[in-house]
């Protein structure tokens, strides 16, 4: 790789810093607008190389708590973080690596209002020169509800869908696909956490199917990052103030209990953040402050618990739209 090809790197990462920076304030904003709350912000410097901006908002109005982080690091790649990434090595070569994201994961203190999980992330490569080898994006959104209310998973899905096909109508089908495959706890029968989203990883503009070049694959990711404003905020504003039962907080923390589990067991992001030295605190902000594991007891046909449990099963949710 050539010296002006290196320097065009080192832009590239300055771009993506802006860019995760001003998604980072953007997000913010809406959360303290939804709750009438402030975000603490803690500031974090990573051993190796970079930090990051953890903003949290505890014991709200209407989240019992809700992350917006952002993240820029930068390092020698370890070991078994290149493995987990599909990153093949040469002996003895020890790759450098620069990641930035916003990360968003909000739990709310109603049962009626879904959780939201939210992602978008840009990471690069270079070798020991220097030299920009790799880069790629991933991302994406879900939905986790833990009230069985099918009109909120419409809604999602249908500002998505409607998001995608602004720039392929073929992006839609294929990232709730992954959506569907990814967010699933394999460890109780392989139950999905929620009613999906889309995902999206590794997506490079000379590789991905649906014809969008470089500035074109950035301006979707960055849409998606934008997007909490339609398709969860409406949700939060409508049930917030809904009146819930007991019952429905203890379904709450149960359902709550599985979100612990996938993203502690399954979620390639935690992981990565541990492996990599980011500050723990920043990584397992997405748990939240309260769940239940109560003991099993039958689901009972016609039930609430029985109308979430057949939400989680992977469907049309946009059929006609």
């Amino acid at each position: 790789m050539t010296a002006v090809a290196a320097r065009a790197g080192a832009s590239q990462r300055e771009e993506m810093a802006r860019w995760t920076a001003e998604l980072h304030g953007v997000i913010t904003a809406m959360f303290e607008s939804l709750d009438g709350s402030s975000l603490v912000e803690s500031v974090w410097e990573r051993t190796g190389g970079g930090g990051g901006q953890s903003r949290l908002l505890a014991d709200g109005r209407v989240f019992e708590k809700a992350g917006v982080n952002r993240a820029l690091v930068e390092g020698p790649l370890p070991p078994e973080a290149a493995v987990r990434l599909g990153v093949h090595l040469s002996a003895g070569s020890t790759p450098h690596f620069f990641a930035t994201g916003v990360s968003v994961v909000a739990h709310p203190r109603s049962p009626k209002v879904p959780t939201v999980h939210l992602n978008v992330r840009y990471f690069e490569l270079s070798d020991a020169e220097g030299n920009l080898r790799d880069a790629w994006y991933g991302g994406g959104m879900d939905l986790t509800p833990m009230h069985p209310i099918s009109e909120d998973a419409r809604h999602f899905h249908g500002v998505l869908k409607r998001a995608c096909d602004g720039f392929n109508p073929a992006i839609y089908p294929e990232y709730k696909a992954r959506c569907d495959a990814y967010f699933r706890n394999p460890h109780r029968d392989n139950e999905a956490r929620g009613v999906g989203g889309i995902f999206f990883d590794h997506v490079r503009p000379t590789e991905q199917p649906f014809g969008m070049d470089a500035a074109t694959l950035h301006r979707f990711v960055d849409r998606v990052g934008r997007l909490l404003e339609s398709a969860y905020a409406p949700l939060v504003r409508e049930h917030r103030d809904e009146p819930y039962t007991e019952r429905d907080r203890a379904l709450q923390l149960f359902r709550r209990a599985r979100y612990v589990e996938f993203n502690l067991l399954h979620d390639r992001g935690t992981l990565f953040g541990l492996q990599t030295g980011a500050r723990t605190e920043s990584v397992l902000m997405s748990l939240p402050p309260v769940a239940a594991w109560p003991a099993p007891t039958p689901v009972q046909p016609g039930s609430i618990e029985a109308a979430l449990a057949a939400m989680l099963v992977p469907q049309d949710w946009v059929a006609g739209g």
